[in-house]
């Protein structure tokens, strides 16, 4: 996976919180190096093993990891030449202690957690090597009985300084008078008295030392120097044997290498794993299934790093369609779903389980992109476009059908016209290659183009209109708005401001078609009067079910006839002809879709007419519209035009009623938007 994309969708950040729960510096590693992975047995095999220890760590009990503190020291210096202490000894008796009763807690919980139990499996006693070094070391120290000379030579050693310390406690009873202090020092190992400079003579033997002062001379009695002398010699021979323990001893460590490299693997990967599963337990993450074909079914999900408090994610693709664009307000929740999908897409495929509900699906991926930010970069000149352009020309170089394509506010950083066709054809060649694509854009052409392409599905983030609350939740098959007009209204820009900005919208999009935004819609909301203004494309709901996986694109259709031309009046040659209005069953032909279309229902007050495009129901502005076929060329006089606008169920209720009209009784619709 690119490195890029997994920091878009903050991965890094889920993996510092996974490695705050790993205690051994194995662990960590294991952490840091984990990456999503694209094969499904690999992925299945992961979430089950995170699924098992977490439900080991719910039972209570406390799983005892082994420490690896100076384990690493031990591995790093084995075959070096190099003789452990007796400190790194203790250490490795700790360990191997320790993963003893590793392997007898995972044989227990065999019933409950039988892959993650039967790692322990794999680790080894090493019980020559354990024994050894209890027998000689303990407590930091060479053991008498770890050899008979040692034993020896300590018990004469010891002789020796019963002697040394009886003979000082004399001479100490004797020259007290002159010492500066009652007590025995140490200087280089040897036994000495401190005496007051000014009497030093008074006693024999050797000054070795003396204050910092002058005043205290540290002298060696002359009748306990023969005595040390001796002492020291057996301290030299006793260092020699204690080598020798624990020249032993490393041969045997050297010995038991791979058994003690194994163990050390193993109980790094037991950390890893329980790390990933307390990360579980710490966001209310669950094991979830998954398939190789793309299909994404997501129930009640949210984003980890932003707590169990957000609202939970619903969220379908795969099945129907594979390109989902999502529409809304700023701030309604669009990047956060989007990137609440991609990141948990990534947790999954790296053995992590994630906060959403039981039942829960999500596709494995071969590749994941994500255009997420403006990318703009002073460094490399790159503008918001640019950057956006380079990360499509990369997501084309492997886009696939095993590829998931993420990209935030589609169609923004340059002309929007040009922005929009550019996007669309990119969306087409996604589709065509059989990627897995979501988008957010706020374009209405763009949705439009979702709303009649097979393959394609419109979703909106729910939005109040009273409060101005985004509510954070997506409804998938609806498009949405980003109601502008209506939140700079209720923040208190003048609804002279508002009416100019529709205006001015209006007419900058009329050359390249979509949706004006709805100001008048906003204004008359508040509660303010505004002459009749030019609507704009509308997908109004119908109580027929989507089509779009059943409606082949239309074929390549003749030129439609050029928009009529609307000139103004001219006062010397009278009135301009009157326009010809559009008529219930007229065929039509909307350019920017190129798509055609029938009237279902005339032109109204502002200008719009209903139009059924492939068995969805639109308001486009009749100067989008030309007339392709006269709707008397098509159909009969007489003919019932609720065959191609009603669905079949609605036609049966309307023929029952009028052969059983039973008073107050009627059918009810959805209604238009």
């Amino acid at each position: 996976m690119d490195e890029k994309v997994l920091q878009r969708l903050d991965y890094d950040k889920v993996k510092q919180h996974v490695m705050e729960y790993a205690a051994s510096y194995l662990g960590k590693q294991h952490v840091e190096r984990m990456q999503p992975m694209d094969q499904w047995q690999r992925v299945r095999q992961a979430l089950n093993e995170t699924a098992e220890a977490k439900a080991m760590l719910e039972q209570g009990a406390s799983v005892p990891i082994p420490s690896l503190e100076g384990i690493d020291k031990v591995l790093s210096l084995l075959d070096t030449g190099y003789v452990y202490t007796e400190h790194d000894f203790a250490n490795i008796q700790q360990f191997l202690h320790s993963c003893i009763q590793l392997k007898k807690y995972m044989a227990a919980k065999s019933s409950i957690a039988p892959t993650v139990s039967s790692l322990a499996s794999s680790m080894h006693e090493l019980a020559k090597l354990k024994t050894e070094i209890e027998r000689c070391v303990h407590g930091g120290r060479v053991r008498d009985e770890a050899s008979k000379d040692l034993s020896r030579i300590r018990k004469k050693a010891a002789v020796v300084e019963g002697k040394i310390k009886d003979k000082i406690e004399s001479l100490m009873s004797r020259y007290r008078n002159i010492m500066q202090e009652n007590l025995v020092s140490l200087r280089n190992g040897r036994y000495v008295l401190p005496i007051k400079k000014e009497h030093r003579k008074l006693i024999k033997g050797s000054v070795l030392d003396e204050s910092s002062s002058g005043q205290t001379v540290y002298v060696e009695p002359q009748d306990v120097a023969h005595l040390q002398f001796d002492l020291n010699e057996m301290r030299v021979e006793e260092s020699r044997e204690e080598a020798k323990v624990l020249s032993y001893l490393t041969t045997l460590v050297e010995e038991g290498e791979p058994e003690l490299r194994m163990n050390v693997e193993t109980v790094g990967v037991y950390d890893y794993l329980f790390a990933k599963a307390k990360y579980a337990v710490a966001i209310g993450g669950r094991n979830v299934e998954i398939n190789g074909e793309g299909r994404i079914h997501i129930r009640g999900a949210v984003h980890p790093l932003l707590g169990r408090n957000t609202v939970p994610l619903h969220f379908s693709i795969g099945d129907k369609y594979k390109s989902l664009i999502i529409t809304g307000p700023n701030t309604g929740g669009k990047t956060v779903a989007l990137k609440t999908v991609g990141l948990l897409t990534l947790m999954v495929q790296s053995g992590l389980l994630v906060p959403a509900e039981q039942g829960s699906v999500f596709a494995v991926f071969r590749n994941i992109a994500a255009d997420i930010g403006d990318g703009q970069s002073i460094e490399q000149s790159l503008s918001t476009f640019s950057s956006h352009v380079r990360n499509v020309i990369d997501m084309l170089s492997y886009a696939d059908g095993s590829t998931l394509i993420l990209i935030d506010e589609m169609a923004t950083g340059t002309d929007p016209g040009e922005g929009i066709g550019l996007s669309i054809a990119v969306l087409e060649e996604l589709h065509r290659r059989g990627a897995t694509v979501i988008v957010t854009t706020h374009y209405n052409e763009i949705k439009n183009f979702a709303a009649v392409t097979p393959g394609f599905e419109n979703a909106r983030m729910e939005f109040d209109e009273e409060t101005l609350q985004p509510l954070y939740r997506l409804r998938i098959g609806e498009a949405g708005r980003s109601y502008a007009f209506l939140i700079a209204l209720k923040l208190g820009i003048s609804p002279d401001i508002i009416r100019r900005s529709e205006q001015i919208t209006e007419a900058s999009r009329r050359e390249y078609g979509g949706a004006a935004p709805a100001a008048t819609e906003a204004v008359e909301r508040a509660g303010i009067d505004l002459p009749q203004q030019q609507a704009a494309i509308e997908p109004a709901e119908t109580d027929s079910p989507p089509q779009q996986t059943a409606v082949e694109p239309p074929s390549p259709v003749r030129p439609a006839p050029a928009p009529a031309v609307h000139a103004a009046a001219d006062p010397e040659e009278g009135e301009a002809p009157a326009r010809k209005r559009l008529k219930v069953g007229d065929n039509v032909y909307i350019s920017y879709l190129q798509r055609n279309g029938i009237v279902y229902e005339a032109e109204d007050a502002r200008g719009n007419v209903g139009v059924l495009i492939q068995q969805q129901k639109f308001k486009i502005n009749h100067k989008r519209l030309s007339l392709y076929i006269d709707g008397k060329e098509l159909y009969p006089e007489d003919y019932d035009l609720d065959i191609v606008f009603e669905t079949k169920e609605n036609r049966k209720k309307k023929k029952l009623m009028d052969r059983k009209h039973v008073e107050g009784c009627e059918i009810v619709t959805d209604s238009e938007n």
